[in-house]
Order: C-alpha cells, then structure tokens, then sequence
C-alpha cells in the first residue's frame, strides 16, 4: 500500500507482460510447438515426436500398453467397444451349429385352394 491506501504492483516481474509469465491463460498463446501427433496404431494424437512412442497405446511396442491402477481406460478399449465384425455374429451362429450354405425350411402352410 502507499501513503494514500492503494495498492501498486509495480514490483511486482509480471507489470509489463500481459500475464504471459505463468502457466495460465495468458501463457496459451504461445503454445505452437506439437510435441505429439496421430499414432498409427490407437489413432490418437499421443505419439511423441522425439521419444517415438505413444503415450496410450506404447507403439512401437509388441504389446499394448494397459494398467490395472486404470480400470477405466482399459474398459473404454476393451472388446464390444469397437464394431466387432466377427464377434457380433457368433452367438447366433453358434446356436445354429455353424451352418453354411444350406437354405432354411419354410415354415409357411401349403396355399389352401
């Protein structure tokens, strides 16, 4: 405070900046650089450019990357979250015995005269 009650900030390293000196809002403008991009196995933009690794999935890892501390992020990938094209059509299969090529009996009465 000065001598007429007020508060000056003129000591303070951040007068002159516009509040670019924190990591806050003024600081988003100057983010340009990308230090992840799309990654060919997940698809999602955790590859980093100079590791060579994807934060999500591990590639080029063999395995995929999961941890059980994280239940929920191994359930948003896990089977049923995707189109399964093969596995859809497996129970109905299954109960009909795998059949292929024959063609179904019908069901319908003779056409009475």
């Amino acid at each position: 405070q000065n001598a007429a009650g007020a508060f000056s900030f003129t000591h303070l390293p951040c007068s002159g900046n516009m509040g670019k000196i924190g990591k806050g809002t003024g600081s988003f403008g100057k983010r340009r650089n990308k230090s992840h991009t799309l990654c060919r196995r997940c698809g999602r933009r955790s590859y980093h450019i100079q590791k060579s690794t994807c934060a999500s999935c591990g590639y080029p890892a063999a395995r995929k990357r999961t941890y059980n501390w994280s239940e929920k992020a191994i359930g948003r990938h896990t089977t049923g979250t995707g189109r399964m094209r093969y596995l859809k059509t497996l129970p109905r299969r299954f109960k009909n015995g795998f059949r292929e090529g024959s063609e179904a009996v019908s069901k319908k009465r003779p056409a009475s005269d």
